[in-house]
């Protein structure tokens, strides 16, 4: 088994590894770099099959749906086979109509956690993990008798910290290379900890106690563990939590239960279509969706009235029509996705307007990403041969007999 680190070592996201055994290969991951504003700027990484025709490139596995996983799929071939998780497919299809260069992806195969899937000489285990993108896995891949793991994206503070204590109790044996994510490194101190997800709802719950009018949570919709966080908070101070077509479409697409939907049975929850948003759904063909919100769906007119009892799952654009709804009076921003998203852009702007408007904005936020402290805990279960942080800061490493680790 042979392996290629075509990128991610050097930068947050845009993560693409190749692995080749027996004259196929297979790519995990095809991403774009967190810093890029323009995916058509960003070259392809020099892969024989992305743009021409070559058979022994047999599939791209997605271990989760965040654009610096997938964003430069879209600029493959796309006979290409995917791999992905069912529900992480779903999500990405919900969301392709609603967010700008939207991809909905339709994959030949599906990872599915514990379950066995072989691609030609690869053979794949995944490994649901604990990770602010909704059905992200770990991969455990066996060829020649060679066993590699990539970690993925994954955490332990999350809603589901269970998945990472079973992965670190019952992790890949006999590892021979482990890439690993690292995005904590050198961000966060060997022995600092994140705020649990736990942790932020109790936050929420204060911050809404205290807010006198709407409570505006910006953060991602696809992001379903804050999405959840901020519910409960929202039902325990008696508020109800309004969210957008999107945002409703997302959830639904999960195919979970358990997480808050606008559907029958689930209390404290409105559907709110702002202007822009109607508008792009008409342009879409998708205007039939709203048919699907009776029942749950908020007028402009009612919104002023509401704000003192409501939570809005908020993006920087909604602010125009909560401004001419009268609704913003009292309201207090929380921003609940990374800091580097403020330095500039869209994250900058809505900033700047809510200074300029006397909206309180405060901070609530932890990361999808593991600490230091849990990262060393996975590499001491796996006890691999070779280890490589797939982080900013990655060192190299020695090559293991038999594998080979090539960084481009």
């Amino acid at each position: 088994m042979r392996l290629c680190i075509h990128r991610g070592t050097r930068e947050i996201g845009g993560t693409c590894v190749e692995i080749e055994s027996a004259g196929s290969r297979i790519l995990l991951d095809l991403g774009l770099p967190l810093d890029a504003s323009d995916s058509s700027a960003v070259p392809l990484p020099a892969v024989s099959g992305l743009s021409d025709s070559d058979a022994t490139l047999l599939a791209i596995i997605l271990s989760h749906g965040h654009r610096d996983h997938w964003g430069l799929v879209p600029r493959a071939r796309q006979d290409i086979p995917l791999v992905m998780g069912r529900a992480a497919e779903r999500i990405m299809r919900a969301a392709a109509d609603f967010v700008p260069d939207g991809f909905a992806p339709k994959a030949s195969a599906y990872l599915k956690s514990g379950q066995r899937l072989q691609l030609g000489p690869f053979s794949v285990v995944p490994h649901l993990n604990d990770h602010s993108g909704f059905d992200a896995y770990a991969l455990e891949i066996e060829a020649d008798g060679r066993r590699l793991f990539y970690s993925g994206d994954l955490r332990g503070h999350g809603r589901k910290s269970k998945l990472f204590d079973l992965l670190v109790a019952r992790p890949p044996r006999a590892v021979d290379v482990m890439l690993m994510e690292g995005s904590s490194l050198g961000r966060l101190p060997d022995d600092g900890e994140f705020a649990s997800e736990s942790d932020l709802e109790r936050a929420f719950v204060d911050r809404f106690q205290t807010t006198p009018g709407m409570a505006l949570v910006a953060c991602s919709a696809q992001n379903i563990d804050r999405v959840v966080s901020v519910y409960r908070a929202a039902k325990k101070t008696e508020r109800t939590l309004i969210i957008d077509a999107y945002a409703a479409e997302v959830l639904k697409a999960t195919g979970y239960d358990s997480i808050p939907k606008p559907v029958k049975g689930w209390p404290k929850i409105a559907v709110y279509i702002p202007q822009a948003q109607r508008v792009r759904m008409k342009r879409k063909g998708i205007a039939q969706l709203v048919g699907s919100y009776r029942g749950f769906r908020l007028w402009p007119e009612q919104l002023a009235e509401l704000a003192p009892s409501s939570v809005v799952l908020f993006r920087g654009w909604m602010l125009r029509d909560l401004e001419r709804a009268g609704a913003v009076g009292g309201a207090h921003l929380f921003w609940s996705q990374w800091e580097g998203y403020l330095r500039d852009g869209s994250g900058a702007r809505l900033k700047a307007d809510c200074q300029a408007r006397g909206i309180p904005f405060e901070i609530v936020h932890t990361s999808g990403h593991a600490s230091v402290r849990d990262l060393k805990r996975l590499v001491l279960a796996a006890a691999p041969d070779c280890t490589k942080s797939a982080a900013k800061s990655a060192h190299s490493v020695p090559i293991p007999p038999g594998a080979e680790i090539l960084t481009r």
